[in-house]
């Protein structure tokens, strides 16, 4: 029996790399044509491209192995029912509960090494890609703390605290120095709006000018201000929640709470981010019914193209929960968990009404 359990939980689990390979390189692919639009602006050459798109390989990892998981598992299935494996096993006693427990098993291994991947190498991997592209298409260099954003433009830098969905600025300050780096003069605008053409509207500016003679003093209601930063640059420089840690998460949510401030998207990625490893477990065992209630309606192919739209059905569902949850201001638990419940619930319901028949 433990000889049949282990033989079904390597054929899964080489099937199952075999299918995240293939789709680490696609995606891989997809990555250099579209960075390959991009060749030429400013210094960003060939290497550039190339080192970006494998430094955008760790994120792939850790989105790609539920999907990979459930193709896997479902091809590794398709092939066993179609040379009768299945059904020897299935009458030499083993049990549904059995095989899902061997399933189960492969999946928590690639479950704690998604966790490790999306915690330990994605995060850092995708914020070094999104700099160095940036510095080497405008020459910015950025970096984000605690306390906000900070970006060298020229000979200035630049502080801003806070970046709203709209790519309008809040708390922003400009340090400006000299040739010999001697701080000429410090400005603090409450808001910033883009104005077009590298052109930045400040309001509520208390700029400061150290001069020979002693520093001076000025405000006024708006003032404009020439940089190369742009709102698409934004998007850029500041990394998704999504793409975050689970241990940036939680420390910026508890900054945000802090100072008052809704942390509430923060807190749905920083479950989404604990609750995604165990979506590897729901989408191999998800195939066990699947693989063999499809037994006569296709080949292998039909397999493969279904467990590729489940998995695109479970990727587009945490997503629109994640949505949701925030616009109706959910439980970030409730709506990290839903779709994994919904699709453990289908398996659990598939698997009753097979051993039913």
């Amino acid at each position: 029996m433990r000889t049949l359990r282990s033989y079904l939980a390597r054929e899964v689990a080489v099937a199952t790399a075999l299918v995240f390979v293939a789709l680490l390189l696609l995606f891989a692919f997809f990555d250099l044509v579209e960075q390959m639009k991009d060749l030429g602006r400013g210094g960003y050459r060939l290497s550039h491209i190339l080192l970006h798109v494998a430094l955008s390989a760790p994120n792939h990892v850790y989105e790609l192995f539920p999907i990979a998981a459930l193709i896997g598992t479902l091809f590794a299935l398709a092939q066993l029912v179609a040379s009768s494996e299945y059904t020897v096993m299935r009458a030499s006693g083993v049990s549904l509960p059995a095989m899902v427990r061997s399933v189960a098993g492969v999946g928590a291994v690639f479950g704690v090494m998604t966790f490790a991947v999306g915690e330990f190498v994605a995060p850092p991997a995708e914020q070094f890609a999104q700099r160095m592209r940036s510095q080497a298409i405008s020459g910015i260099v950025a970096q984000e703390f605690r306390s906000g954003l900070w970006i060298k433009d020229g000979t200035a830098f630049v502080n801003v605290t806070e970046v709203t969905p709209e790519a309008s600025l809040r708390g922003v300050r400009i340090y400006e120095f000299d040739g010999a780096y001697r701080l000429r003069s410090l400005s603090f605008a409450e808001a910033a709006e883009y104005d077009g053409n590298n052109r930045w509207l400040l309001a509520n500016v208390a700029s400061t000018v150290f001069e020979e003679q002693g520093t001076r003093i000025s405000r006024r209601d708006f003032l404009l201000w020439h940089s190369v930063l742009e709102p698409s640059l934004l998007s850029v420089l500041l990394v998704k929640p999504e793409k975050m840690s689970a241990w940036s998460l939680y420390s910026y949510a508890q900054h945000l709470k802090e100072n008052r401030q809704k942390a509430l998207r923060y807190e749905i990625a920083l479950w989404t981010k604990i609750l995604y490893p165990l979506a590897v477990v729901v989408m191999m065992v998800l195939a066990l019914p699947f693989a063999y209630f499809q037994n006569r309606q296709g080949g292998v192919g039909a397999k493969v193209f279904a467990g590729i739209m489940i998995g695109l059905g479970f990727h587009f569902l945490n997503r629109l929960f994640g949505h949701l949850g925030l616009l109706n201001d959910w439980l970030p638990l409730a709506s990290a968990i839903a779709p994994t419940l919904i699709f453990l619930s289908l398996a659990l319901a598939m698997m009753w009404w097979q051993e039913r028949r």
